[in-house]
């Protein structure tokens, strides 16, 4: 059993806000009660008067200064599991995830082999029950990710696939694209898309403008990615699937999913803490440190994605972990792979990009972290409420830390040497302390 008290509770599902105790058994949130009540009263109070006699047994977190949220969702991580695990594995990066906050996590499938089999797939879940948080995992959308020919999407969702993706590779044809809508639509799973175009791209993880032209090469046009979220949105209103835009790094497709959401429910966007944090710049100040796909652009398309997330056109902030070696970063910015990691920064940005500027209130970030990206994949994940899981954090947002050392195998981030607000105090997952700062 463990008892939290004196926290300031932010719960999106119910906004609930304000000072609470927490006491939790087993997995579960046992009791969210007023402060002042003691710990004997509380047990009394549910039932739970056998626990009386052994409060010395109880686990007991002063959380008085700081907020408890629900655990974090990321619904766009790779964890390089099977095949690039010199990158990241799932051990590492579930603790990485821990010490950012996440309680649940869904992998994506270009790993090697890839998900687009049950093997591969039940592998990865297998693997994640021995960490200490939630891990699920997407399956391909094609096989060997080839763009060519579709999976056995009901075998796969019927072995455990969150939903469906090719991320790192766009789906070209548009008549398999739509037959796999179509299908994930019946199975009530979402399909989440890289929209880059490589038709347009010379070369990719660099904004074609000023950062290009820093390095004398062609880059990546934001051309690339508007016409693929134009052609897929057309196609998921039509054929009525959820569709998420990931990573959405550009004004015009900010536009066209606020415009598709006024007439379809089935349209879905993420946003990269990157991306409404850093512009172009930040890849000529830091090289392929800040080099990824869809790349870092003008400070205007920025500035869109927060409006997005301020009105709602994007719904969830996703990291888009991606942990490269140090040696494969050190590589000619052509050569070197697209990519940073992520989850150990991204509450911290999200508080200094868009709470503390006034973007967003602290509840409406946890939203978007939490509860939003957990509806989007039917989790049982994103708030708090008595017998929901015990998945939550308690994070102290002014306390200050200085990004440094990683979980993460990997240290390719733009972010290194960065003083940075609100530590992770706690992650606990089903009820179990996970990570302790």
């Amino acid at each position: 059993m463990l008892y939290i008290k004196g926290g300031y509770i932010i719960d999106p599902k119910s906004g609930l806000e304000g000072l609470r105790d927490i006491l939790i058994k087993d997995d579960r949130i046992a009791c969210i009660s007023q402060t002042g009540s003691t710990l004997a009263e509380l047990l009394n109070q549910n039932g739970l008067e056998a626990y009386a006699e052994h409060m010395d047994e109880i686990d007991r977190i002063d959380a008085q200064g700081m907020i408890v949220s629900p655990g974090l969702v990321d619904v766009h991580v790779h964890f390089r599991d099977p095949g690039f695990t010199y990158k990241e594995d799932i051990e590492s990066g579930t603790k990485a995830a821990a010490g950012g906050g996440f309680t649940s996590v869904v992998l994506m499938a270009n790993t090697r082999p890839a998900v687009d089999n049950i093997e591969t797939l039940r592998y990865v879940l297998e693997k994640g029950k021995k960490t200490g948080i939630r891990v699920y995992s997407c399956a391909n959308v094609t096989k060997g990710m080839k763009g060519e020919e579709p999976v056995d999407m009901e075998a796969l969702s019927n072995a455990g696939a969150a939903g469906f993706t090719d991320d790192g590779i766009p789906i070209l044809d548009e008549v398999l694209l739509r037959d796999a809508l179509r299908q994930a639509a019946k199975l009530g799973k979402p399909v989440s898309l890289h929209e880059e175009n490589p038709e347009y791209i010379t070369n990719n993880g660099i904004n074609a403008g000023k950062a290009a032209q820093y390095y004398g090469i062609g880059g990546s046009p934001r051309e690339a990615e508007i016409s693929m979220v134009e052609r897929d949105i057309k196609i998921a209103v039509e054929e009525e699937a959820d569709l998420s835009i990931q990573h959405i790094s550009t004004k015009e497709a900010v536009e066209l999913v606020r415009q598709a959401k006024r007439h379809s429910c089935h349209i879905f966007a993420e946003a990269t803490p990157h991306h409404f944090a850093l512009t172009e710049d930040a890849a000529i100040k830091h090289g392929t440190l800040a080099k990824m796909n869809p790349p870092l652009r003008e400070e205007s398309d920025r500035l869109a994605i927060i409006e997005g997330l301020k009105d709602g056109t994007i719904d969830m902030i996703a990291t888009d972990h991606a942990p490269h070696s140090a040696e494969e970063k050190e590589k000619p910015i052509t050569e070197a792979p697209s990519g940073i990691i992520g989850l150990e920064t991204a509450l911290s940005l999200g508080i200094r990009e868009l709470v503390q500027p006034g973007h967003l209130t602290m509840m409406e970030l946890i939203d978007k972290m939490s509860l939003a990206p957990a509806k989007l994949y039917k989790l049982d994940a994103g708030y708090l409420a008595e017998n929901a899981p015990a998945d939550l954090i308690i994070f102290d947002k002014d306390a200050g830390w200085k990004v440094e050392n990683f979980a993460s195998k990997s240290a390719n981030s733009p972010f290194i040497g960065e003083a940075m607000p609100g530590v992770i105090k706690y992650t606990i997952c089903g009820g179990k302390i996970i990570y302790e700062a």
